[in-house]
């Protein structure tokens, strides 16, 4: 049996709502900034440690580590991640142009600057493929590869430095935008990246990544193409120096991508079985050295290896900051990138172990990481897909896993870094290239998009083949400008809908889509599913005038009737006078509009303003102006669950010139029982008044 709601009340326009249950704007809104300001210029020992707490959150979640359940999880985790962020590093510089060793210092910096000022409990940060190939065409352009250079001679340090100069003067500066963001409280932005964005930018950003490796992993030395159509100038330098393939190294190449692409499917189909993933990178890496060294590949076969990676700490070096101005651009780019990355995943596994992240401490927190470590000759870092995912799966709990990683990178730094003089280039390459799996992996969200948002489907296609076809920056620049496009385009064609009552309900709903439900009789109650505005107007007086046949013919002949009822009641004033009579000017009205309608005319329109978001000057002034069109026809016009903004603008630009304030309603249902009491009224007793 279904229950049955019964509710009697009396019926509430805006004013009488406010008057009842409203409250004094002025007073609580001065009572609040008067609060607000004392709060913000208040100092006490509470307070400051309050801001310490939200500036530096370790001091937040430390004292509150529960110690015997969380350190088993974040030890294993962060040494997981740790070990794998070793031959990471060294892949991803090379996506940089720099030395392998700038992509270790680049795994252990930032990871202990997030561990004091991150909130993302199982963020994991370090380096980035996509972040990483960005900035390697900053270098590529600024520092571009000589044809021929001596890699033992004083000219090739000057080279590396140049180059892993402009690299950190990127990072500096992206640090510096995150701070200036953070200031400005500018966290919201990062929302202009939607999901079909980010994921679409990432998956085409991996071709990318996956035809620049191509020329390493065939021992090919090519310069490095960049900008707009890189990716087809790589593919046609790669394929007509393929005849120069170094067989020892394409061989080396397979028999790594066959090793590092079954384990990774052992470990991503057996991760619930498998405590920790296998370290497969770590161990190719070990293998790939130790033969390179025992057979002497690079003298035997011409193979590239890494070379010498120095051990200990880099000293202080200030950043190529007379680069700025050519680097600015792009610097933007990869600062959003990294940003709506770093954002998106901390979200993501926020959500799936229910605890909140802070979009702005997250710019402070990068920006931290990106300025500091710039000093210390690290390239753009942000978090990372796959080492995240690992440090979920492996069983991190907090921050404090970034510890135990740093601790992995450090032992690596200080004294394992020189062992690895003999890794070929090519074995990084292959490890680049499978670490690419998740955004490969991400085309499997296309046959979803279709079945739920089509417009959304079109904003992945377009950004993915905007970023192969033409550049990562660009493409991601016109993916941004198309998914706000369409935002536009939904905002001006937003739907106008005529709506019905259910019967013995206060529910209405639109006609097209409930067929049972019916139009009060004189009455046409609309909605429009959207906000009103310049961008809009048109559209929304458009569907308006066609659903109420408001053509510009019948207002004109309307008004033509009604003047000429005038003039008849002016010459007939004194005699009505005479007889006694009162109300004259509604009684004229009240016949012309009998006479002229009949009962199935719209004789009132209501408008259902609870989808209307807001209201700006150029649509109240619509409003103003369709409420004069309709009083030249004899249609009355209410509003009806008017939002606080939508309302405030409409009275501002003198809309209740032009209606009867007692005319807006807090209800569709309101408004509908007081047109039906008014047209059940005589004339003489009615109270509808026009002003």
């Amino acid at each position: 049996m279904s229950a049955s709601v019964a509710v009697y009340r009396n019926i509430y326009t805006e004013d009488r709502f406010k008057q009842a249950y409203g409250s004094d704007d002025s007073t609580s809104g001065s009572l609040r900034l008067r609060e607000k300001l004392a709060g913000s210029c208040r100092c006490s020992r509470r307070a400051c440690l309050h801001l310490l707490s939200e500036r530096v959150p370790i001091f937040n979640w430390l004292p509150r580590y529960r110690l015997k359940k969380w350190i088993l999880g974040d030890t294993i985790g962060g040494l997981t991640v740790g070990i794998l962020h070793i031959p990471q590093g060294m892949a991803f510089a090379l996506l940089t142009s720099v030395a392998p060793i700038f992509g270790l210092y680049t795994s252990f910096f930032p990871v202990v600057l997030y561990m004091f000022f991150g909130t993302g409990r199982h963020v994991s940060t370090g380096t980035f493929a996509v972040v990483s190939l960005m900035t390697g065409s900053v270098v590529e352009q600024l520092v571009p590869t000589p044809l021929e250079m001596n890699s033992s001679s004083s000219e090739a340090a000057d080279f590396e430095a140049q180059r892993i100069g402009v690299a950190s003067a990127v990072a500096l500066l992206s640090g510096i935008i995150m701070l200036c963001m953070f200031g400005l409280q500018l966290g919201f932005l990062s929302t202009y990246l939607s999901e079909p964005i980010v994921k679409a930018f990432t998956s085409a950003a991996a071709f990318h990544v996956t035809v620049s490796q191509i020329q390493s992993m065939l021992g090919l030395r090519l310069p490095r193409h960049t900008g707009t159509f890189s990716l087809f100038k790589t593919l046609a330098s790669v394929m007509e120096n393929l005849p120069h393939t170094n067989m020892a190294e394409l061989l080396i190449s397979m028999v790594c991508l066959a090793v590092l692409v079954i384990v990774k499917e052992i470990n991503m189909r057996y991760r619930k079985r498998l405590r920790t993933p296998i370290p497969v990178e770590i161990l190719t890496v070990i293998i790939a050295t130790g033969v390179a060294y025992a057979f002497s590949l690079d003298s035997s076969y011409n193979i590239e290896i890494v070379g010498h990676i120095p051990a200990g700490f880099p000293k202080p070096r200030m950043p190529a900051v007379h680069t700025f101005p050519d680097i600015a651009g792009d610097t933007v780019a990869i600062t959003f990138v990294g940003y709506a990355v770093s954002v998106s995943l901390a979200m993501i596994y926020a959500d799936k172990h229910g605890y909140s992240i802070h979009p702005n401490q997250e710019l402070l927190a990068h920006g931290i990481s990106n300025t500091v470590s710039s000093f210390f000759t690290c390239f753009p870092s942000s978090a990372t897909l796959a080492t995240t995912n690992i440090l979920e799966s492996a069983g991190g709990y907090t921050q404090l896993s970034g510890l135990f990683t740093s601790l992995v990178v450090l032992i690596v730094l200080l004294l394992i870094g020189p062992l690895f003089y003999f890794l070929p280039k090519a074995v990084l390459a292959c490890i680049n290239v499978t670490s690419l799996r998740q955004m490969f992996l991400q085309f499997q969200d296309l046959p979803e998009l279709w079945r739920i948002s089509k417009i959304d489907l079109m904003v992945w296609v377009v950004t993915w083949l905007s970023v192969v076809v033409l550049n990562v920056d660009i493409g991601l620049a016109i993916g941004v400008v198309f998914s706000m496009m369409t935002v536009i385009c939904r905002t001006q064609r937003a739907g106008c809908s005529v709506l019905g009552r259910a019967s013995n309900t206060e529910i209405y709903r639109p006609l097209e889509n409930h067929n049972k439900c019916y139009e009060v009789p004189g009455l046409k109650i609309l909605t429009y599913n959207g906000p009103i505005y310049y961008g809009n107007r048109s559209f929304f007086r458009d569907e308006m005038s066609k659903l109420l046949g408001l053509t510009p013919e019948k207002i004109r002949s309307r008004e033509k009737a009604r003047k000429a009822l005038e003039k008849r009641e002016r010459d007939a004033t004194v005699s009505t006078v005479e007889r006694g009579i009162a109300n004259t000017l509604f009684s004229s009205e009240n016949e012309f509009f009998k006479s002229e309608t009949s009962e199935s005319d719209v004789q009132a329109v209501l408008i259902d303003c609870s989808s209307v978001t807001f209201v700006d000057v150029a649509g109240a002034r619509l409003f103003a102006q369709m409420c004069t069109e309709c009083q030249k026809v004899g249609v009355h016009v209410y509003l009806a669950n008017c939002n606080e903004s939508v309302l405030k603008i409409l009275t501002s630009s003198g809309l209740m010139t032009y209606m009867n304030p007692q005319h807006i309603f807090v209800t569709v249902h309101d408004a509908v029982m007081f047109i039906q009491q008014q047209k059940e009224k005589p004339p003489e007793n009615t109270t509808t008044v026009w002003v």
